[in-house]
């Protein structure tokens, strides 16, 4: 969770983001996130906007540098970036505000329909992959699979934990952050283990998956090596940290490994 609220910023920074914005009114902050020390909507003379920000020195600023060179090149399902400010040693990002209603992944949920929809959108429109820096999925799973078995050309991106999907008048998905260069089909492989910790059997999960015209154009034998990867690397973070997803997560995504590749 941001540990930081507007008035605990730097009087710099805070004077900074408001040469963009005018005077900050109110800020409220994010029920959500794990990589920014403050994150909020801003409330401000010229409407709403989304703010988060970290300090430089943070490892983890070098995700809020990718999410801000991609932004660009995203779709409009995507809320654009306006402006980036860097000051007394933190980096700033300023969004469009998008209001709207983090995603229900449970059985018999309505909105997973849009889901197969939004991801099979974004497949479309970002394949190929737009001309910009980012981390090629060969590279990301070098050492856990074959890298030919996720390679493509498509952008991706990756963290699709039900938070990164904001439902309103319609879907926005938030926090580029984590994007990488491969096969269409990943994001909608990664969701599997999403639906699987909500509730989902994995039969019931890869009949949802079915849906996305990427999934059912990949190859059986990707996903059964994907699924061995993905337990391996969620096993690996539940034994890394005690954070309280990661033991749920690792459970699901050794109950979908499993279910493709059954004991004999």
């Amino acid at each position: 969770m941001p540990d930081h609220h507007w008035e605990t910023l730097p009087a710099a920074l805070r004077l900074a983001i408001e040469s963009h914005t005018g005077p900050v009114r109110a800020a409220r902050s994010a029920t959500a996130g794990s990589v920014s020390k403050f994150a909020a909507t801003l409330d401000t003379a010229t409407g709403h906007l989304f703010c988060k920000a970290i300090p430089t020195t943070n490892p983890l600023a070098r995700m809020h540098r990718t999410e801000a060179r991609l932004n660009p090149w995203l779709p409009d399902i995507a809320p654009r970036l306006r402006w980036t400010v860097e000051e007394a040693g933190w980096l700033a990002l300023g969004f469009d505000h998008v209001p709207g209603r983090h995603a229900d992944l449970s059985p018999g949920s309505t909105d997973l329909p849009l889901l197969a929809d939004t991801l099979t959108a974004l497949a479309q429109s970002l394949t190929p992959c737009p001309p910009v820096r980012v981390q090629a999925a060969t590279k990301r799973w070098e050492g856990r699979l074959d890298g030919g078995l996720v390679d493509g050309d498509t952008l991706m991106h990756t963290d699709v934990t039900p938070f990164n999907f904001l439902l309103g008048a319609r879907v926005h998905v938030i926090d580029w952050s984590m994007p990488c260069r491969g096969a269409a089909w990943l994001d909608a492989a990664l969701m599997i283990v999403r639906l699987i910790r909500a509730g989902h059997s994995p039969e019931q999960a890869e009949s949802w998956a079915a849906q996305i015209p990427a999934w059912k154009q990949a190859a059986p034998h990707a996903l059964d090596a994907f699924a061995d990867a993905l337990a391996a690397l969620w096993e690996q973070r539940r034994q890394e940290s005690c954070a309280p997803h990661r033991g749920p997560l690792a459970v699901a995504a050794r109950t979908w490994a499993t279910y493709r590749r059954p004991p004999r």
